[in-house]
């Protein structure tokens, strides 16, 4: 599978707001919160793709599946199963 992101690429030193009280549970649990935020937005990053994706291409999806309907697949009649 293509990686959603170019893994080579520089870290880059950011700030963030997080609630205090899950900063603290997050560090009594020895929880990398680079890694953490990384590894969430990579999911969430390949879920609006997906979604973006099906939205741009709904239309084509829809009127074959229309097409399916009316006609079938083309290799309906070989089936043996």
């Amino acid at each position: 599978m293509e990686s959603l992101y170019d893994r080579s690429a520089l870290k880059k030193a950011t700030n963030l707001t997080i609630n205090h009280d899950l900063l603290r549970q997050a560090r009594e649990l020895h929880i990398n919160l680079s890694s953490t935020l990384e590894a969430r937005l990579v999911e969430l990053i390949a879920q609006r793709r997906r979604e973006q994706w099906f939205a741009e291409n709904r239309a084509a999806l829809e009127a074959y599946n229309r097409r399916i309907e009316e006609y079938g697949v083309f290799s309906q009649g070989l089936r043996r199963f």
